[in-house]
């Protein structure tokens, strides 16, 4: 499935050797400080950190590729909306309509920060096992319901996924055939309820068996973390990159702000 991030965790790379809490840590404040930037210069040279991360990640670049077109059909647009949308002032018109160029740079800006976040998102969570990710980001003082809430979204959103497939299948094994009239209208709705209460009495049956395992709001894991001095190296790296980026950024978002007032 498209879905699953964890896919190829086992691929060595230097990423993959990372200790995940040092790993998330680090990346999360890469993240940060590239959603925060300002200036075009600054945000193609996160895109540039973004793909040099994710080479390292050593992930296949079709599995990124696949993931990042749903991201790509959300972004493209903003280069349409954006110019004709923007308050500023039109550069020239198209069909009639404004067209700015400062809206042409935001869109620009907001393409490059949303494409480098997902890159290292990508080389983040896949380059290790998503259980081995949340527990990471347990030991990080993440909210432990906030954690448990994620695992059990992604992991339960598979079994949500095949549970459809089987019930939709069953139904063209019935003869189902979907058109554009009133009693496949009735059908879809009727599908759509039964696979709600099949997801609830699932979901009641899986807490129920967690709790007569022991189960009392933690989740207890063999994984052990241990650091290493490498670590660290690459902690450090990262955040050095991360303040670099956004130092520079500011400083030419203060030197725009200057040309403008003058």
């Amino acid at each position: 499935m498209a879905l699953d991030i964890d896919r190829y965790a086992h691929l060595g790379s230097p990423i993959q050797r990372w200790d995940p809490r040092f790993k998330i840590a680090a990346l999360l404040l890469l993240i940060l400080a590239i959603a925060l930037l300002k200036t075009l210069p600054m945000a193609a040279a996160a895109l540039t950190v973004a793909i040099v991360i994710l080479l390292i990640a050593a992930l296949p670049m079709h599995f990124v590729w696949h993931g990042m077109t749903f991201i790509l059909v959300f972004l493209i647009p903003f280069f349409i909306v954006m110019p004709l949308t923007y308050p500023g002032e039109a550069a020239f018109r198209v069909l009639g309509l404004p067209f700015a160029l400062e809206g042409l740079r935001l869109a620009a800006l907001i393409f490059m920060k949303a494409l480098s976040i997902v890159m290292i998102s990508f080389a983040m969570f896949g380059s290790s096992r998503f259980d081995v990710s949340m527990l990471a980001l347990q030991h990080l003082k993440c909210p432990r319901v906030l954690v448990q809430m994620l695992l059990f979204t992604y992991r339960y959103t598979f079994v949500f996924l095949d549970e459809m497939e089987r019930m939709y299948t069953s139904m063209q094994a019935r003869g189902f055939i979907a058109r554009t009239d009133r009693r496949t209208l009735r059908v879809i709705g009727h599908f759509v309820g039964t696979l709600l209460v099949h997801s609830f009495e699932r979901t009641e049956r899986i807490y129920k068996a967690m709790l007569s395992k022991g189960y009392q709001g933690e989740l207890h894991s063999m994984v052990r973390f241990h650091s290493h001095t490498s670590d660290f190296i690459k902690a450090a790296v990262v955040l050095v990159l991360a303040l670099a980026l956004a130092i520079a950024d500011m400083s030419g978002h203060f030197s725009l702000a200057e040309q403008a007032w003058f």
